[in-house]
């Protein structure tokens, strides 16, 4: 990099067309920013406007790039599928969801990237519900201009492309399951079908059926296998009315039973840390908790929508739950839509 000065009032050398600005100036009653890259007209300009103290400028020279064109070789580097970019501006790059959908940050990776000096690269929550538009995330260059290397080192990090560091999984349209033990009833029974109709609803899925069963083994597990089996297998089936402490509760041995198992008995996020999380064949099975019933927002509103978007019935996809699991009102902007009202208990 080649530091020179640019004098208002004065004509310029040739050799500073592309020179960049290191701070904002009037030229004409128009504002230039810094980072700007001059043309032959912008020098032109200045030898035409009144006469003014020095300006630095800054020469890129070869394996140097300017902020702005660092910054998209950097989004190209980190962003997956899913994200469109928005700018650069002064050196900016904004990544926005073009689809619904759950967005999954690398933090590892993302924490290396930053680590390397002058980058940053800035994200939503791993996790979190974006609808189309919303803002994902961002990379900025902080100076003018930057080793061409630093961004190879980024792009060696990001893995060239093969595995970004944030993307956005698309809601897909499943088809869900939901079975219940007839002991929840009357007002409790309305309620809980309108929270889970509003949740899958609001996810873009759709419910096949909620049945409706004694708490019986043999019954429980002919719901369930009505779900898992056959021409009408549903991607995800949701339960309520569990006892989730006790090993030998009929949905358990139903599970077994079928040939399924249970990946996680509670989750690491509050409230909701009780529901339960299970498979058969290739359907996940969630066990709502006594509040999943109650129009209130838990956890469920967070690892519904990670199997909605295809994410598996695994004890990988609930331990992501941890960095961010104390779901107060404070946190609902992470949830999606039909959830970010819902009542929930404090922290």
């Amino acid at each position: 990099m080649r530091v020179e000065q640019v004098t208002p009032g004065r004509r310029a050398s040739a050799r500073l067309v592309d020179g960049v600005l290191t701070r904002d100036l009037t030229v004409g009653g128009k504002r230039w920013t810094k980072g700007r890259r001059l043309s032959e007209d912008d020098l032109l300009a200045l030898a035409a406007a009144d006469e003014g103290p020095p300006v630095t400028v800054l020469l890129v020279e070869p394996g140097e790039l300017h902020e702005d064109d660092a910054a998209i070789r950097l989004a190209k580097a980190v962003a997956g599928e899913n994200l469109d970019a928005r700018g650069p501006k002064q050196s900016r790059l904004d990544l926005v969801a073009s689809t619904a959908g759950v967005v999954t940050v690398l933090v590892p990776e993302l924490d290396r990237i930053n680590r390397l000096d002058p980058l940053e690269v800035f994200t939503v929550f791993d996790g979190q519900v974006v609808e189309k538009g919303d803002l994902v995330a961002s990379v900025k260059i902080a100076p003018h201009i930057v080793d061409a290397g630093i961004i190879d080192a980024a792009a060696r990090l990001a893995g060239f492309g093969s595995q970004p560091v944030v993307w956005v999984s698309k809601l897909l349209k499943r088809r869900v399951g939901v079975v219940v033990k007839e002991s929840i009833r009357g007002t409790a029974r309305a309620r809980f079908e309108a929270s889970v109709r509003s949740k899958v609803d609001g996810l873009g899925s759709k419910i096949l059926d909620i049945v409706y069963v004694e708490d019986d083994a043999d019954a429980v597990e002919t719901a369930i296998a009505q779900f898992t089996r056959g021409a009408e297998t549903a991607d995800v089936v949701l339960t309520a009315g569990s006892a989730s402490t006790d090993p030998r509760d009929t949905f358990f041995t139903a599970i077994d039973a079928l040939g399924g198992r249970v990946v996680r008995r509670g989750v690491p996020a509050h409230p909701g840390s009780m529901l339960w999380l299970a498979r058969v064949g290739g359907t996940s099975i969630l066990g709502l908790p006594t509040c999943g019933a109650y129009s209130k927002a838990t956890a469920v509103d967070l690892l519904l929508p990670r199997l909605l978007a295809g994410e598996p019935a695994s004890e990988r996809t609930v331990a992501k739950m941890g960095h961010g699991g104390i779901l107060t009102r404070s946190q609902r902007f992470r949830f999606p839509l039909y959830a970010r009202e819902l009542d929930a208990p404090d922290g």
